[in-house]
């Protein structure tokens, strides 16, 4: 067993609590999607808390390249992280210039073992904030309908705030006079990270969608099998402008803002289109469909055997 490994399962059997030459440390576990493998890899790390915000640097011991993790959740940036208390699902942003460097500032007061790491090395080492998704009230969920709204609550929400950031950048932009540093040439990796994970999040409700919900649909309501294929050719078209979105995003220190925002925008005129065109075409029968489904009740004692009367 690897030493990371035997972190881990100390770490989860003793509700975050190591011994060793961790004993008495913060430690979080990092779970990320492989870049090139996409499997999943839980590192421990060590965990910096500033106000409401949770962070972990990708100090890497002081070593010239950044860590694995780093690489992975700038491919995908939804992670999910464990405290020793909690699990939660976090959206991984690198911090950049001046926030970078208050934020790594106030690291090292909380652990100086940072400072010698960044002094050991060329690379500047990556603030990463750990920020939890923006959730609503929690809405009922008693039928396919309500779990459909849900993710498309999800979806929406998501967009929306994508487009106000890269509304802000803009703004921030043509604002900026004098002396003083100007915003960033490109997009900045907050606005990325955040389209990234929409994205992925986009890509695995259509999938669902596409191989579980709508099959069934079809089968038990043929009356829908017009509407199904409509939807179908929509994430199909809906697909295509999200791929056009990763590829933009794909360089992080050159993605075109303006291509970007144009491309965001048509994104935002056909997905709500179609968000609109699936709820009122199937939500009628997915409201009368239980969820989650009722588990099949368990064979009767001795059915199928000759019993004495």
């Amino acid at each position: 067993m690897s030493f990371n490994q035997k972190i881990i399962e100390e770490f989860r059997a003793n509700q975050g609590k190591v011994g060793g030459p961790f004993e008495g440390g913060d430690l979080l576990l990092l779970t990320t999607t492989g870049a090139k493998s996409g499997e999943q890899r839980t590192v421990p790390l060590g965990r910096v808390r500033d106000g409401d915000l949770l962070m972990v640097v990708g100090s890497n011991l002081g070593s010239p390249r950044h860590p694995a993790w780093y690489h992975n959740l700038l491919a995908h940036p939804v992670v999910r992280v464990e405290t020793g208390t909690e699990e939660f699902e976090a959206i991984a942003v690198p911090a950049e210039g001046a926030r970078r460097d208050r934020l790594f500032e106030h690291a090292v007061g909380v652990a100086p073992g940072y400072a010698a790491y960044q002094a050991s090395t060329s690379r500047t080492l990556p603030v990463v904030v750990l920020e939890r998704p923006e959730s609503g009230a929690p809405r009922e969920i008693a039928t396919l309908a309500d779990k459909i709204m849900e993710a498309h609550a999800h979806l929406r929400s998501q967009l929306r705030h994508i487009r106000s950031e890269t509304e802000a950048h803009f703004a921030a932009r043509a604002a900026h006079q004098g002396p003083g540093e100007p915003p960033a040439p490109g997009l900045g990796l907050q606005i990325r990270q955040h389209c990234l994970a929409f994205c992925d999040a986009l890509e695995f409700h259509h999938r669902g969608e596409d191989a579980h919900i709508f099959p069934a649909l079809g089968a038990h309501h043929p009356q829908l099998r017009g509407a199904l294929e409509q939807i179908r050719e929509e994430h199909r078209e809906v697909a295509r402008i999200k791929d056009g979105l990763q590829a933009l995003l794909a360089d992080i220190g050159s993605a075109d803002p303006g291509r970007f925002r144009t491309k965001l925008e048509r994104m935002a005129q056909e997905l709500t289109a179609h968000l609109d065109y699936e709820e009122e075409s199937l939500l009628p029968v997915l409201a009368e469909i239980p969820f989650p489904p009722a588990a099949p009740a368990p064979p009767l004692a001795g059915r199928g055997r000759d019993t004495a009367g």
